[in-house]
């Protein structure tokens, strides 16, 4: 099933957007067609099948003057956000002999009827729609007008692409950096020079959040509201937050709105460089710092064109390697997910994202005091390559630390949480690991024109991402009145505060039961079918009381390997396990704090060696495991004998 945004325009002299959004959310085709002809053959293949198609252009009139019906109950919410729409009626020559967007969806075959099932066409209207999905206190200054200036448009341009591309964490997400047509429309905006470049992408864009309100209306109708009905016309969009209250109107146009202005948007992928927006320059060991090119200083803090052109082109290039960022930042994901697994260490998530170029060139153009922050922005901004892990307590994110220092090379190391508390405040709290972009995780990559000289990797606890994530959403994506913002300041702290309180009695939650649990032996009682997760839980914790948890589904998985081994009973397991565990401990020489499964893991190959290896529960990992059997076999001395099941 696809999801196909249609901006229309009125007449087939002017060009239409098209986007199209397959069933995860990712874009899949991104055009311009003028005719109606044309726009049928751009989206033949995606509206064959069952589909939902968006139109940004009215589809049902009938009114002969003013309004329709569901154009004044639009404007009645909308309009004081500057989100009103224009009249459709049938006294119009363009509506006199019929709606072209009702001709457009004749021939795709669709229903108009927004309530339809499996093929059917919205009327939907992007202004409304982003106000609505971004709590936006007006509507966004991107389209042309005679008294905007260019660099107000292809900053509001700017800021529109990142909200969009923060979607990426949305549900359902809307996924935008991995399409190549998507980092054309990007670079085109960061290089235009003129207001006449930045029309070209208005109408794409617009499609986009046609297709995205499309999906909505499959994924997540109750999100929806529809103004009017299918008799006199629909239009469907995202409902208005309760509470929301327009922006002060400014009192003049800003002379210079530039997109390094631009504060960082979205909780999505680019949320993992949340809270370091205005972090010094690269430490050492990332390399030398660039040298800025000397300039004449500009006026009123703006960039010479020296400095401009600087960034045009530093996001220009951006734009054409995104995908290549994107998929180290998942190889890196990928390779790091593997190597916790492996050392048994518990963690909530690891996620990942390549940074959108709306983000990186609003970081490009940072400039405090006047200075640019970033005079060489591809080498120098260095969360390009983003990964971010989640903890349950602040024990694991050392560990997680201490197992990406064993295994790569950790060029930077920055406790975000120290520095906070060091300054005798609570707020922003995070660990940043720069690491060197290291064969063990690029692989294959190509790494042609890739300058920058790292990967960044963020590791929190699931408090501290709860307290980021809501703090960099309301301040970036909200509209914060002047007269309210020390309170929500104060508010902020006090919730940091809190949450850092909390994390510390998680952490001694765990650590009392781990003591509790020290020891203990396992209860007799007749042999069950197979050793329950929970039940194996508590005795590892038992059994290696310095050993930290493990995930979940790594106690069920390590069951499942016990069951081949037919193992149906905890004094059985503790019974083939050896008296003491300092022998394996010497061998694998543990350079992190490993997780309960894998210390029983060593120790299960320990003593059951090559069977051990051979179980089909462990068929994806036989290298590894034997690299770990041979250190076991260190010194030419053997596993012990296998017991008898």
């Amino acid at each position: 099933m696809f999801f196909v945004g249609i901006d229309l325009a009125w007449g087939e002299r002017a060009a239409s957007g098209l986007a199209v959004l397959d069933e995860a959310g990712a874009l899949v085709h991104l055009a311009r067609a003028t005719t109606d002809e044309a726009i049928v053959a751009e989206l033949a293949d995606y509206v064959a099948g069952d589909c939902v198609v968006g139109i940004d252009a009215p589809l049902v009139v009938t009114n002969p003057t003013g309004n329709r019906p569901c154009e004044a109950a639009l404007n009645h919410d909308f309009a004081r956000f500057d989100a009103g729409t224009h009249p459709a009626n049938t006294g119009k020559p363009e509506f006199g002999g019929g709606a072209r967007g009702a001709r457009l969806a004749a021939r795709l075959g669709l229903d108009l009827d927004p309530a339809a099932a499996r093929r059917r066409a919205l009327e939907v209207y992007p202004h409304a729609a982003l106000v609505a999905l971004f709590r936006l206190g007006r509507t966004l200054k991107y389209k042309q007008r005679p008294n905007r200036p260019f660099p107000l448009v292809q900053g509001e341009t700017l800021r529109l692409v990142g909200l969009l591309e923060g979607l990426a964490d949305a549900a359902p997400p809307l996924l935008l950096t991995r399409s190549a047509e998507w980092a054309a429309l990007v670079a085109q905006v960061a290089a235009a020079t003129r207001k006449s470049e930045l029309r070209r992408v208005e109408d794409p864009l617009d499609a986009v959040v046609c297709a995205y309100v499309a999906l909505l209306a499959e994924r997540r109708p109750a999100t929806l509201t529809t103004y009017g009905d299918a008799a006199t016309g629909a239009i469907v969009t995202p409902t208005l937050p309760d509470g929301l209250l327009p922006s002060p109107r400014p009192r003049a146009v800003p002379a210079l709105a530039s997109p390094a202005e631009s504060p960082p948007l979205g909780g999505g992928p680019d949320a993992v460089a949340a809270g370091t927006a205005t972090a010094a320059p690269a430490a050492s060991g990332t390399g030398p710092e660039p040298t800025p090119t000397p300039a004449a200083p500009a006026a009123s803090g703006e960039p010479t064109p020296q400095e401009a052109a600087v960034v045009r082109e530093a996001v220009r290039r951006y734009a054409l390697l995104q995908p290549r960022v994107a998929d180290l930042a998942r190889r890196l994901a990928a390779w790091l997910t593997t190597v916790l697994d492996d050392a048994g260490i518990n963690y909530l998530d690891v996620a990942w994202r390549g940074k959108g170029v709306a983000s990186f060139a609003a970081k490009s153009g940072k400039r405090p005091g006047g200075v640019p922050l970033y005079p060489d922005p591809l080498a120098d901004i260095t969360d390009q390559i983003g990964v971010r892990v989640i903890t349950y307590v602040t024990s694991d994110v050392a560990a997680v630390a201490g197992l990406v220092a064993d295994q790569l090379t950790v060029v930077d190391d920055k406790d975000l949480g120290q520095a906070t508390a060091h300054s005798g405040r609570f707020g922003y709290v995070s660990r940043h690991l720069q690491v060197a972009l290291d064969g063990a995780w690029v692989g294959d990559a190509d790494l042609a024109g890739l300058r920058v000289p790292s990967a960044q990797i963020q590791l929190r606890t699931v408090l501290q991402h709860a307290w980021a994530e809501f703090e960099h959403d309301i301040r970036y994506k909200g509209s914060i009145p002047e007269a309210i913002a020390p309170d929500l300041d104060r508010r902020f702290t006090l919730a940091a505060g809190l949450l850092e309180l909390a994390d510390r009695e998680f952490e001694t939650i765990r650590n009392r039961l781990r003591e509790g649990m020290a020891g203990r032996t396992p209860a007799s009682g007749a042999a069950e079918l197979r050793i329950g997760d929970q039940e194996l839980a508590a005795f590892l914790a038992g059994r290696f009381p310095d050993a930290g948890w493990s995930r979940t589904d790594h106690y069920t998985w390590m069951a499942g390997l016990l069951a081949e081994l037919g193992m149906t009973s905890l004094r059985e397991l503790a019974g083939a396990l050896p008296a003491g565990d300092s022998t394996i401990a010497e061998r694998m020489n543990y350079r992190y704090p490993p997780g309960a499964v894998r210390r029983l893991d060593d120790a299960l190959l320990f003593v059951f060696g090559e069977r051990y290896l051979g179980l089909a529960g462990n068929a994806h990992r036989v290298a590894l495991l034997r690299n770990r059997l041979d250190k076991l076999r260190s010194d030419g001395v053997a596993t012990q004998p296998t017991p008898e099941p």
